[in-house]
Protein backbone atom coordinates (compact mmCIF):
# COMPACT_ATOMS: atom_id res chain seq x y z
CA UNK A 1 0.00 0.00 0.00
CA UNK A 2 3.17 2.62 0.70
CA UNK A 3 4.89 1.28 -2.44
CA UNK A 4 1.29 2.35 -4.34
CA UNK A 5 0.95 5.52 -2.58
CA UNK A 6 4.87 6.54 -3.07
CA UNK A 7 4.48 5.74 -6.59
CA UNK A 8 1.44 8.03 -6.71
CA UNK A 9 3.43 11.03 -5.23
CA UNK A 10 6.19 10.60 -7.95
CA UNK A 11 3.61 10.55 -10.87
CA UNK A 12 1.73 13.49 -9.52
CA UNK A 13 4.95 15.20 -8.77
CA UNK A 14 6.70 14.39 -11.83
CA UNK A 15 3.21 15.89 -14.04
CA UNK A 16 3.57 19.22 -11.93
CA UNK A 17 7.21 19.42 -13.27
CA UNK A 18 6.60 18.74 -16.78
CA UNK A 19 3.57 21.05 -16.49
CA UNK A 20 5.44 24.13 -14.88
CA UNK A 21 7.76 26.08 -17.41
CA UNK A 22 11.53 25.40 -17.22
CA UNK A 23 14.10 27.90 -16.09
CA UNK A 24 16.99 27.34 -19.04
CA UNK A 25 20.41 28.37 -18.19
CA UNK A 26 21.46 32.06 -18.17
CA UNK A 27 24.48 33.85 -18.78
CA UNK A 28 24.37 37.93 -18.84
CA UNK A 29 26.24 40.80 -18.29
CA UNK A 30 24.98 43.96 -17.54
CA UNK A 31 27.10 46.95 -19.28
CA UNK A 32 27.88 49.25 -16.16
CA UNK A 33 27.32 49.24 -12.41
CA UNK A 34 26.28 53.09 -12.41
CA UNK A 35 24.71 54.61 -15.33
CA UNK A 36 23.77 58.70 -15.62
CA UNK A 37 20.13 59.03 -16.21
CA UNK A 38 19.16 58.99 -19.94
CA UNK A 39 22.46 56.71 -21.07
CA UNK A 40 21.59 53.41 -22.94
CA UNK A 41 21.71 50.36 -20.63
CA UNK A 42 22.96 47.61 -21.72
CA UNK A 43 22.55 43.99 -20.89
CA UNK A 44 24.18 41.08 -23.07
CA UNK A 45 24.54 37.22 -22.75
CA UNK A 46 22.94 33.91 -23.60
CA UNK A 47 20.36 31.66 -23.00
CA UNK A 48 18.80 28.56 -24.33
CA UNK A 49 18.83 28.36 -28.00
CA UNK A 50 15.37 28.77 -29.46
CA UNK A 51 14.15 30.66 -26.84
CA UNK A 52 12.42 34.14 -26.86
CA UNK A 53 14.39 37.15 -24.69
CA UNK A 54 12.82 38.48 -21.76
CA UNK A 55 14.43 40.85 -19.98
CA UNK A 56 13.06 42.72 -16.77
CA UNK A 57 14.37 45.93 -15.43
CA UNK A 58 12.80 47.36 -12.54
CA UNK A 59 13.68 49.76 -9.62
CA UNK A 60 14.78 47.96 -6.53
CA UNK A 61 12.45 49.88 -4.27
CA UNK A 62 8.75 49.86 -4.57
CA UNK A 63 5.68 51.76 -4.09
CA UNK A 64 2.51 51.01 -2.73
CA UNK A 65 -0.65 53.51 -2.82
CA UNK A 66 -0.89 53.08 1.50
CA UNK A 67 3.15 55.01 1.12
CA UNK A 68 1.42 58.06 -0.27
CA UNK A 69 2.13 61.28 2.15
CA UNK A 70 -0.51 63.34 -0.05
CA UNK A 71 -4.26 63.65 1.32
CA UNK A 72 -5.78 64.10 -2.25
CA UNK A 73 -3.68 61.00 -3.10
CA UNK A 74 -4.72 58.72 -0.76
CA UNK A 75 -8.53 59.03 -1.56
CA UNK A 76 -8.25 59.12 -5.42
CA UNK A 77 -6.01 55.68 -4.91
CA UNK A 78 -9.23 54.16 -2.22
CA UNK A 79 -11.52 54.81 -4.87
CA UNK A 80 -9.03 53.46 -7.97
CA UNK A 81 -7.87 50.29 -5.83
CA UNK A 82 -11.81 49.49 -5.60
CA UNK A 83 -12.55 50.01 -9.99
CA UNK A 84 -8.80 48.80 -10.82
CA UNK A 85 -8.67 45.75 -8.49
CA UNK A 86 -5.39 46.22 -6.66
CA UNK A 87 -4.95 46.80 -3.12
CA UNK A 88 -3.68 49.83 -0.84
CA UNK A 89 -0.94 47.62 0.31
CA UNK A 90 -0.12 46.36 -3.61
CA UNK A 91 3.41 47.46 -4.29
CA UNK A 92 5.00 47.27 -7.73
CA UNK A 93 8.51 48.95 -8.98
CA UNK A 94 7.65 52.80 -9.80
CA UNK A 95 9.63 52.15 -12.56
CA UNK A 96 9.89 48.45 -15.14
CA UNK A 97 10.55 47.91 -18.51
CA UNK A 98 10.19 44.26 -20.31
CA UNK A 99 13.09 44.40 -22.98
CA UNK A 100 11.97 41.21 -25.31
CA UNK A 101 11.55 39.50 -28.44
CA UNK A 102 8.11 38.67 -28.09
CA UNK A 103 6.07 41.96 -26.97
CA UNK A 104 2.88 40.27 -27.97
CA UNK A 105 2.85 38.15 -25.04
CA UNK A 106 2.03 41.08 -22.84
CA UNK A 107 -0.33 43.53 -24.95
CA UNK A 108 -0.84 44.45 -28.28
CA UNK A 109 -0.30 48.17 -30.46
CA UNK A 110 -3.75 49.63 -30.14
CA UNK A 111 -5.43 52.90 -31.79
CA UNK A 112 -5.85 55.63 -29.10
CA UNK A 113 -8.18 58.31 -29.31
CA UNK A 114 -7.76 61.87 -27.23
CA UNK A 115 -8.33 65.58 -27.07
CA UNK A 116 -12.05 67.53 -27.57
CA UNK A 117 -14.85 67.87 -24.94
CA UNK A 118 -16.68 65.20 -23.11
CA UNK A 119 -19.23 64.00 -25.15
CA UNK A 120 -16.80 62.81 -27.87
CA UNK A 121 -14.59 60.16 -27.55
CA UNK A 122 -11.72 62.27 -29.27
CA UNK A 123 -11.09 64.43 -31.90
CA UNK A 124 -7.23 63.26 -32.34
CA UNK A 125 -5.61 59.68 -33.01
CA UNK A 126 -2.19 57.75 -32.08
CA UNK A 127 -1.05 54.61 -31.00
CA UNK A 128 -0.32 53.11 -27.45
CA UNK A 129 0.53 49.97 -26.46
CA UNK A 130 -2.76 48.02 -24.85
CA UNK A 131 -1.21 45.41 -21.49
CA UNK A 132 -3.25 42.38 -21.86
CA UNK A 133 -4.89 41.28 -18.37
CA UNK A 134 -3.79 38.59 -16.02
CA UNK A 135 -5.77 36.27 -17.05
CA UNK A 136 -5.15 37.00 -20.41
CA UNK A 137 -1.18 36.53 -20.29
CA UNK A 138 0.31 32.78 -21.45
CA UNK A 139 1.13 31.14 -18.63
CA UNK A 140 5.03 30.36 -19.86
CA UNK A 141 5.90 34.12 -19.67
CA UNK A 142 4.48 35.17 -15.90
CA UNK A 143 7.69 33.51 -14.64
CA UNK A 144 8.97 36.15 -16.48
CA UNK A 145 7.92 39.46 -14.78
CA UNK A 146 10.64 39.52 -12.18
CA UNK A 147 9.30 41.21 -9.17
CA UNK A 148 5.73 41.27 -10.85
CA UNK A 149 3.99 37.89 -9.34
CA UNK A 150 0.17 38.60 -8.94
CA UNK A 151 -2.43 39.13 -10.13
CA UNK A 152 -3.36 42.18 -7.92
CA UNK A 153 0.44 43.22 -8.40
CA UNK A 154 -0.10 42.87 -12.67
CA UNK A 155 -3.01 45.41 -12.58
CA UNK A 156 -1.50 47.96 -9.88
CA UNK A 157 1.22 48.04 -12.72
CA UNK A 158 -1.57 48.14 -15.71
CA UNK A 159 -2.86 51.10 -13.79
CA UNK A 160 0.84 53.01 -13.05
CA UNK A 161 1.42 52.61 -16.94
CA UNK A 162 -2.32 53.25 -18.82
CA UNK A 163 -3.93 55.32 -15.98
CA UNK A 164 -3.04 59.17 -16.52
CA UNK A 165 -3.48 59.14 -12.51
CA UNK A 166 -1.65 56.33 -11.92
CA UNK A 167 1.36 57.76 -14.64
CA UNK A 168 1.51 61.11 -12.99
CA UNK A 169 1.43 59.67 -9.43
CA UNK A 170 3.99 56.97 -9.42
CA UNK A 171 5.61 56.66 -12.93
CA UNK A 172 6.42 59.68 -13.94
CA UNK A 173 7.88 58.54 -17.48
CA UNK A 174 5.04 59.17 -19.93
CA UNK A 175 4.79 59.38 -23.71
CA UNK A 176 3.06 63.23 -24.08
CA UNK A 177 1.10 64.74 -27.20
CA UNK A 178 1.14 68.35 -25.96
CA UNK A 179 -0.51 68.51 -22.72
CA UNK A 180 -1.95 64.78 -22.93
CA UNK A 181 -0.70 61.52 -21.45
CA UNK A 182 -0.93 58.73 -23.89
CA UNK A 183 0.52 56.14 -21.84
CA UNK A 184 3.87 55.13 -19.78
CA UNK A 185 7.19 53.26 -21.60
CA UNK A 186 6.25 49.62 -20.30
CA UNK A 187 7.17 46.72 -23.03
CA UNK A 188 9.61 47.78 -25.52
CA UNK A 189 11.17 45.75 -28.47
CA UNK A 190 13.49 46.06 -31.06
CA UNK A 191 12.70 49.65 -33.06
CA UNK A 192 13.95 47.84 -36.18
CA UNK A 193 11.16 45.36 -36.16
CA UNK A 194 8.88 46.96 -34.47
CA UNK A 195 8.95 51.09 -35.61
CA UNK A 196 6.52 51.84 -32.60
CA UNK A 197 7.53 55.67 -31.11
CA UNK A 198 7.89 54.04 -27.45
CA UNK A 199 10.91 51.58 -29.00
CA UNK A 200 12.86 54.58 -30.09
CA UNK A 201 16.10 54.09 -28.63
CA UNK A 202 15.63 50.55 -27.91
CA UNK A 203 17.88 47.18 -29.98
CA UNK A 204 17.43 43.83 -29.35
CA UNK A 205 19.77 41.48 -30.96
CA UNK A 206 19.10 37.38 -30.29
CA UNK A 207 20.72 34.32 -32.08
CA UNK A 208 17.86 32.19 -31.30
CA UNK A 209 20.23 29.23 -32.79
CA UNK A 210 23.03 29.76 -30.40
CA UNK A 211 20.74 32.10 -27.53
CA UNK A 212 23.57 34.56 -27.52
CA UNK A 213 22.39 38.24 -27.12
CA UNK A 214 22.00 41.94 -26.56
CA UNK A 215 19.76 44.17 -25.41
CA UNK A 216 20.24 48.12 -24.95
CA UNK A 217 17.41 50.65 -24.00
CA UNK A 218 17.62 54.36 -23.67
CA UNK A 219 17.01 55.02 -19.41
CA UNK A 220 14.54 57.75 -18.19
CA UNK A 221 16.53 60.97 -18.30
CA UNK A 222 14.60 61.87 -15.49
CA UNK A 223 15.31 58.81 -12.90
CA UNK A 224 15.95 60.29 -9.60
CA UNK A 225 19.45 60.18 -8.81
CA UNK A 226 21.03 57.10 -6.91
CA UNK A 227 17.49 55.19 -7.92
CA UNK A 228 19.05 51.27 -8.03
CA UNK A 229 17.60 49.00 -10.76
CA UNK A 230 17.32 45.20 -10.77
CA UNK A 231 17.86 43.07 -13.60
CA UNK A 232 16.37 39.83 -14.66
CA UNK A 233 16.84 37.57 -17.70
CA UNK A 234 14.05 34.79 -18.49
CA UNK A 235 13.21 34.97 -14.49
CA UNK A 236 16.46 34.83 -13.06
CA UNK A 237 18.22 37.88 -11.38
CA UNK A 238 21.52 38.61 -12.68
CA UNK A 239 21.92 41.64 -11.07
CA UNK A 240 21.74 45.20 -11.20
CA UNK A 241 23.35 48.76 -11.71
CA UNK A 242 22.45 52.20 -10.16
CA UNK A 243 21.00 55.51 -11.96
CA UNK A 244 22.99 58.65 -11.31
CA UNK A 245 22.00 62.09 -11.89
CA UNK A 246 22.52 64.31 -14.90
CA UNK A 247 21.76 67.63 -14.37
CA UNK A 248 20.49 70.15 -11.76
CA UNK A 249 17.87 67.74 -9.51
CA UNK A 250 14.98 69.35 -8.30
CA UNK A 251 13.72 67.30 -5.61
CA UNK A 252 9.57 67.93 -5.33
CA UNK A 253 9.64 68.77 -9.01
CA UNK A 254 11.17 65.07 -10.33
CA UNK A 255 12.96 66.35 -12.70
CA UNK A 256 16.55 67.56 -14.11
CA UNK A 257 16.27 71.30 -14.98
CA UNK A 258 18.66 74.35 -14.93
CA UNK A 259 16.30 77.20 -13.13
CA UNK A 260 17.67 79.44 -15.41
CA UNK A 261 15.66 78.25 -18.07
CA UNK A 262 13.11 78.61 -15.67
CA UNK A 263 13.79 82.05 -14.85
CA UNK A 264 13.67 83.14 -18.27
CA UNK A 265 10.30 81.45 -19.30
CA UNK A 266 8.74 83.42 -15.79
CA UNK A 267 10.02 86.53 -17.40
CA UNK A 268 8.28 85.93 -20.27
CA UNK A 269 5.17 84.74 -18.92
CA UNK A 270 5.02 87.54 -16.20
CA UNK A 271 5.70 90.18 -18.58
CA UNK A 272 2.83 89.10 -20.60
CA UNK A 273 0.67 88.23 -17.54
CA UNK A 274 0.48 91.86 -15.98
CA UNK A 275 -0.30 93.14 -19.48
CA UNK A 276 -3.08 92.55 -19.91
CA UNK A 277 -4.02 90.32 -16.17
CA UNK A 278 -4.90 87.48 -17.18
CA UNK A 279 -3.97 83.70 -18.26
CA UNK A 280 -0.50 84.15 -15.93
CA UNK A 281 -1.15 81.07 -14.01
CA UNK A 282 -2.32 79.01 -16.87
CA UNK A 283 0.57 79.82 -19.24
CA UNK A 284 3.16 79.26 -16.15
CA UNK A 285 1.20 75.81 -15.97
CA UNK A 286 1.76 74.79 -19.42
CA UNK A 287 5.59 75.92 -19.00
CA UNK A 288 6.30 73.85 -16.33
CA UNK A 289 4.74 70.98 -18.24
CA UNK A 290 6.01 71.55 -21.75
CA UNK A 291 9.27 72.63 -20.45
CA UNK A 292 10.03 72.00 -17.35
CA UNK A 293 8.04 68.81 -17.09
CA UNK A 294 7.04 69.20 -13.30
CA UNK A 295 5.74 65.79 -12.43
CA UNK A 296 6.67 65.88 -8.27
CA UNK A 297 8.04 62.84 -6.11
CA UNK A 298 6.90 59.18 -6.43
CA UNK A 299 3.52 58.84 -4.80
CA UNK A 300 2.50 62.83 -5.20
CA UNK A 301 0.83 63.74 -8.16
CA UNK A 302 2.32 66.22 -10.60
CA UNK A 303 -0.47 69.30 -10.29
CA UNK A 304 0.11 68.90 -6.33
CA UNK A 305 3.52 70.34 -6.92
CA UNK A 306 3.22 72.20 -10.15
CA UNK A 307 0.10 74.39 -8.59
CA UNK A 308 2.08 75.06 -5.22
CA UNK A 309 4.97 76.63 -7.77
CA UNK A 310 2.94 78.26 -9.83
CA UNK A 311 1.22 80.41 -7.12
CA UNK A 312 4.77 82.09 -6.88
CA UNK A 313 4.13 83.97 -10.28
CA UNK A 314 0.77 85.15 -10.12
CA UNK A 315 1.77 86.21 -6.85
CA UNK A 316 4.99 87.94 -7.43
CA UNK A 317 4.32 89.32 -11.20
CA UNK A 318 1.19 91.72 -9.67
CA UNK A 319 4.18 92.89 -7.19
CA UNK A 320 6.81 93.17 -9.60
CA UNK A 321 4.51 95.52 -11.57
CA UNK A 322 2.89 97.21 -8.52
CA UNK A 323 5.55 99.91 -8.26
CA UNK A 324 4.70 101.66 -11.49
CA UNK A 325 1.04 100.78 -11.16
CA UNK A 326 0.20 102.13 -7.62
CA UNK A 327 3.33 103.82 -6.69
CA UNK A 328 4.80 106.15 -9.85
CA UNK A 329 1.45 106.25 -12.18
CA UNK A 330 -1.10 106.08 -9.50
CA UNK A 331 -3.44 103.97 -11.54
CA UNK A 332 -4.98 101.24 -9.21
CA UNK A 333 -8.61 101.82 -8.20
CA UNK A 334 -8.12 100.36 -4.57
CA UNK A 335 -11.51 100.72 -3.04
CA UNK A 336 -12.50 98.17 -6.18
CA UNK A 337 -8.90 95.82 -5.84
CA UNK A 338 -9.45 95.08 -2.13
CA UNK A 339 -13.15 94.77 -1.76
CA UNK A 340 -12.61 92.27 -5.46
CA UNK A 341 -9.87 90.69 -3.27
CA UNK A 342 -11.58 89.93 0.02
CA UNK A 343 -14.51 88.50 -2.19
CA UNK A 344 -12.04 86.35 -3.90
CA UNK A 345 -10.39 85.24 -0.87
CA UNK A 346 -13.77 84.44 1.14
CA UNK A 347 -14.73 82.50 -1.94
CA UNK A 348 -12.05 80.52 -2.51
CA UNK A 349 -10.65 79.55 1.50
CA UNK A 350 -14.01 79.77 3.18
CA UNK A 351 -16.76 78.82 0.51
CA UNK A 352 -15.28 77.36 -1.99
CA UNK A 353 -14.18 74.18 0.43
CA UNK A 354 -18.32 74.11 0.78
CA UNK A 355 -18.79 74.39 -2.76
CA UNK A 356 -16.93 72.13 -4.44
CA UNK A 357 -18.35 68.99 -1.37
CA UNK A 358 -21.96 69.83 -2.48
CA UNK A 359 -21.59 70.10 -6.27
CA UNK A 360 -18.63 69.36 -8.34
CA UNK A 361 -17.51 72.29 -10.12
CA UNK A 362 -14.82 71.00 -11.59
CA UNK A 363 -16.62 68.23 -13.80
CA UNK A 364 -18.33 71.64 -15.36
CA UNK A 365 -15.23 72.94 -17.11
CA UNK A 366 -16.96 73.24 -20.80
CA UNK A 367 -19.76 75.26 -19.41
CA UNK A 368 -16.78 77.57 -18.43
CA UNK A 369 -15.78 77.19 -21.62
CA UNK A 370 -18.89 78.58 -23.05
CA UNK A 371 -18.72 81.63 -20.62
CA UNK A 372 -15.06 82.30 -21.58
CA UNK A 373 -16.06 82.54 -25.07
CA UNK A 374 -19.13 84.70 -24.93
CA UNK A 375 -16.55 87.00 -22.69
CA UNK A 376 -13.80 86.74 -25.61
CA UNK A 377 -17.11 87.76 -28.39
CA UNK A 378 -17.93 90.37 -26.12
CA UNK A 379 -14.80 92.00 -25.68
CA UNK A 380 -14.98 92.40 -29.42
CA UNK A 381 -18.33 93.52 -29.15
CA UNK A 382 -16.59 96.29 -27.13
CA UNK A 383 -14.50 97.58 -30.32
CA UNK A 384 -17.37 98.24 -32.39
CA UNK A 385 -18.10 102.10 -32.90
CA UNK A 386 -21.95 101.92 -31.52
CA UNK A 387 -20.55 100.39 -28.42
CA UNK A 388 -17.87 103.25 -28.45
CA UNK A 389 -20.86 105.90 -28.97
CA UNK A 390 -22.02 104.89 -26.04
CA UNK A 391 -19.14 104.59 -24.01
CA UNK A 392 -17.88 108.54 -24.26
CA UNK A 393 -15.85 108.47 -21.33
CA UNK A 394 -13.54 105.71 -22.59
CA UNK A 395 -14.31 107.19 -26.61
CA UNK A 396 -12.50 110.80 -25.10
CA UNK A 397 -9.91 108.97 -22.99
CA UNK A 398 -8.66 106.85 -25.90
CA UNK A 399 -8.59 110.25 -27.76
CA UNK A 400 -6.20 111.93 -25.28
CA UNK A 401 -4.06 109.12 -24.56
CA UNK A 402 -3.39 108.59 -28.40
CA UNK A 403 -2.60 112.29 -28.74
CA UNK A 404 -0.13 111.88 -25.52
CA UNK A 405 1.20 109.18 -27.64
CA UNK A 406 2.04 111.32 -30.53
CA UNK A 407 3.38 113.99 -28.72
CA UNK A 408 5.85 111.52 -26.82
CA UNK A 409 7.08 110.42 -29.82
CA UNK A 410 7.54 113.46 -31.75
CA UNK A 411 9.53 114.79 -28.16
CA UNK A 412 11.52 111.38 -27.47
CA UNK A 413 10.03 110.54 -24.27
CA UNK A 414 7.64 107.89 -23.11
CA UNK A 415 4.26 108.45 -23.48
CA UNK A 416 2.15 109.53 -19.69
CA UNK A 417 -0.21 106.95 -18.58
CA UNK A 418 -2.43 109.24 -16.48
CA UNK A 419 -2.99 108.84 -12.88
CA UNK A 420 -6.73 107.83 -11.18
CA UNK A 421 -7.94 110.57 -9.26
CA UNK A 422 -10.78 110.05 -7.04
CA UNK A 423 -14.05 112.11 -6.43
CA UNK A 424 -16.26 110.21 -4.46
CA UNK A 425 -16.04 107.05 -2.32
CA UNK A 426 -18.83 104.66 -0.89
CA UNK A 427 -19.12 101.48 -0.25
CA UNK A 428 -21.94 101.34 -3.41
CA UNK A 429 -20.38 103.72 -5.61
CA UNK A 430 -17.02 104.58 -5.74
CA UNK A 431 -16.13 107.40 -8.50
CA UNK A 432 -12.96 108.86 -10.00
CA UNK A 433 -11.61 110.49 -13.00
CA UNK A 434 -8.78 108.91 -15.32
CA UNK A 435 -7.88 111.07 -17.76
CA UNK A 436 -10.12 113.81 -17.26
CA UNK A 437 -12.99 111.51 -17.35
CA UNK A 438 -15.50 110.38 -15.01
CA UNK A 439 -15.62 106.45 -14.27
CA UNK A 440 -18.00 104.81 -12.02
CA UNK A 441 -17.77 101.69 -10.11
CA UNK A 442 -19.58 99.78 -7.49
CA UNK A 443 -16.95 97.89 -5.03
CA UNK A 444 -19.50 96.03 -3.23
CA UNK A 445 -20.98 94.62 -5.94
CA UNK A 446 -17.78 93.69 -7.65
CA UNK A 447 -17.37 92.27 -3.81
CA UNK A 448 -19.50 89.31 -4.30
CA UNK A 449 -18.34 88.93 -7.68
CA UNK A 450 -14.86 88.40 -6.53
CA UNK A 451 -16.67 85.47 -4.28
CA UNK A 452 -17.79 83.86 -7.44
CA UNK A 453 -14.69 83.92 -8.99
CA UNK A 454 -13.01 82.70 -5.92
CA UNK A 455 -15.46 79.75 -5.74
CA UNK A 456 -14.65 79.05 -9.31
CA UNK A 457 -10.49 79.39 -9.06
CA UNK A 458 -10.86 76.76 -5.89
CA UNK A 459 -12.87 74.46 -8.17
CA UNK A 460 -10.71 74.24 -11.20
CA UNK A 461 -7.66 74.86 -9.71
CA UNK A 462 -7.06 78.24 -11.50
CA UNK A 463 -6.29 82.22 -11.00
CA UNK A 464 -9.08 83.91 -12.25
CA UNK A 465 -7.67 86.67 -13.66
CA UNK A 466 -9.29 85.59 -17.04
CA UNK A 467 -12.75 86.36 -15.35
CA UNK A 468 -11.29 89.50 -13.42
CA UNK A 469 -10.30 91.59 -16.22
CA UNK A 470 -13.21 91.01 -19.09
CA UNK A 471 -16.09 91.59 -16.34
CA UNK A 472 -14.62 94.90 -15.21
CA UNK A 473 -14.32 95.84 -18.14
CA UNK A 474 -17.68 94.52 -19.84
CA UNK A 475 -19.90 94.94 -16.06
CA UNK A 476 -17.54 97.93 -14.76
CA UNK A 477 -17.23 99.39 -18.09
CA UNK A 478 -13.49 100.36 -17.28
CA UNK A 479 -10.98 100.99 -19.53
CA UNK A 480 -8.35 98.41 -19.98
CA UNK A 481 -5.54 100.19 -18.47
CA UNK A 482 -7.34 100.42 -15.15
CA UNK A 483 -8.99 96.95 -15.01
CA UNK A 484 -5.44 94.89 -15.72
CA UNK A 485 -4.10 96.82 -12.68
CA UNK A 486 -7.53 96.13 -9.92
CA UNK A 487 -7.58 92.51 -11.87
CA UNK A 488 -3.91 92.00 -10.69
CA UNK A 489 -4.67 92.85 -7.15
CA UNK A 490 -7.52 90.77 -7.07
CA UNK A 491 -5.51 87.80 -8.66
CA UNK A 492 -2.72 88.64 -5.40
CA UNK A 493 -5.29 88.03 -3.51
CA UNK A 494 -6.58 84.63 -5.05
CA UNK A 495 -2.52 83.36 -4.88
CA UNK A 496 -2.82 83.82 -0.99
CA UNK A 497 -5.83 82.02 -0.38
CA UNK A 498 -5.15 79.24 -3.09
CA UNK A 499 -1.32 78.81 -1.34
CA UNK A 500 -3.16 78.78 2.40
CA UNK A 501 -5.36 76.31 0.54
CA UNK A 502 -2.38 73.81 -0.80
CA UNK A 503 -0.27 74.33 3.02
CA UNK A 504 -3.53 73.31 4.69
CA UNK A 505 -3.55 69.74 2.59
CA UNK A 506 0.57 69.44 3.18
CA UNK A 507 1.31 70.56 -0.20
CA UNK A 508 4.65 72.24 -0.53
CA UNK A 509 6.08 74.11 -3.93
CA UNK A 510 9.46 72.32 -5.12
CA UNK A 511 11.75 75.31 -3.72
CA UNK A 512 14.10 75.74 -6.68
CA UNK A 513 11.49 75.87 -9.40
CA UNK A 514 9.75 78.82 -6.86
CA UNK A 515 12.46 80.45 -6.64
CA UNK A 516 12.83 80.90 -10.06
CA UNK A 517 9.64 81.79 -10.69
CA UNK A 518 9.57 84.30 -8.01
CA UNK A 519 13.14 86.16 -9.64
CA UNK A 520 11.43 85.98 -13.12
CA UNK A 521 7.63 86.40 -12.26
CA UNK A 522 8.85 89.68 -10.69
CA UNK A 523 11.42 90.94 -13.52
CA UNK A 524 8.14 90.03 -15.99
CA UNK A 525 5.99 91.97 -14.02
CA UNK A 526 8.13 95.17 -14.09
CA UNK A 527 8.97 94.79 -17.85
CA UNK A 528 5.27 93.85 -18.53
CA UNK A 529 4.07 97.30 -16.50
CA UNK A 530 6.55 99.43 -19.32
CA UNK A 531 5.45 97.39 -21.75
CA UNK A 532 1.47 98.44 -21.65
CA UNK A 533 1.86 101.71 -22.14
CA UNK A 534 3.32 100.66 -25.84
CA UNK A 535 -0.49 99.55 -26.48
CA UNK A 536 -3.79 101.10 -27.04
CA UNK A 537 -6.84 100.29 -25.87
CA UNK A 538 -7.58 98.60 -28.79
CA UNK A 539 -5.24 96.34 -28.82
CA UNK A 540 -4.76 95.26 -25.56
CA UNK A 541 -8.86 93.91 -25.98
CA UNK A 542 -7.41 92.44 -28.91
CA UNK A 543 -4.97 90.81 -27.13
CA UNK A 544 -7.60 89.81 -24.65
CA UNK A 545 -9.94 88.24 -26.68
CA UNK A 546 -7.37 86.05 -28.43
CA UNK A 547 -6.46 84.84 -24.68
CA UNK A 548 -9.97 84.20 -24.69
CA UNK A 549 -10.48 82.40 -27.04
CA UNK A 550 -7.82 80.27 -26.96
CA UNK A 551 -9.19 79.27 -23.43
CA UNK A 552 -12.20 78.12 -24.72
CA UNK A 553 -10.39 76.08 -27.03
CA UNK A 554 -8.12 74.65 -24.21
CA UNK A 555 -11.03 74.13 -22.00
CA UNK A 556 -12.98 71.78 -24.70
CA UNK A 557 -9.29 70.16 -25.22
CA UNK A 558 -9.80 71.07 -28.79
CA UNK A 559 -5.66 72.86 -28.40
CA UNK A 560 -3.71 70.17 -26.74
CA UNK A 561 -0.10 71.43 -27.31
CA UNK A 562 -0.47 74.18 -24.47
Amino acid sequence: MMKKKMLAFLALALSLCLAAPAMGAVEAMIGANDYKAGDVVTVSGQIDPGQDLYVAIATKNEFAPQDTTGVNEKTSFQKDAQKFGFSMSTSVPHLYYMLTTNPTAFGSTQPKKYGGPSFMTGIYSTTMFNLKKWGELPADVKPYLGPIDSEDEWKFFVYNHENSYGINTVTKELTRVGKVTIFARSVIADHAEYPNYWNEGTTIELNKETGEFTASFDSFRHTPPDTEFVVYVNGQEVGGYTIEGNGFWLDLGGRYMNPIWIIIGAIAVGAFFTLIGAAGGMLMAAYQVMVVNTMGPVGINAANVLRPSNVALTLFSPLGAFYRFAIKERRVAWPVGISFGVGILIGSIWLGKYATAVLPLASYKEWLAVLVVIMGIRTLYELTPAVMEKRQNIKAMMKKFNEEVKKAKAEGRAAEMGSIEPVSKGLTKYTFKFWGEEFSINPLLFGLIGVGIGIIARSFGIGGGFLLVPIMTMVGALPMYVAVPVGLVGTCFSSIGAFIGYLMNGYLPDLWIAIAIIIGGFVGGMLGSRLQRLFSEKQLKWILAIVLFFLFFRFFKIEVWI
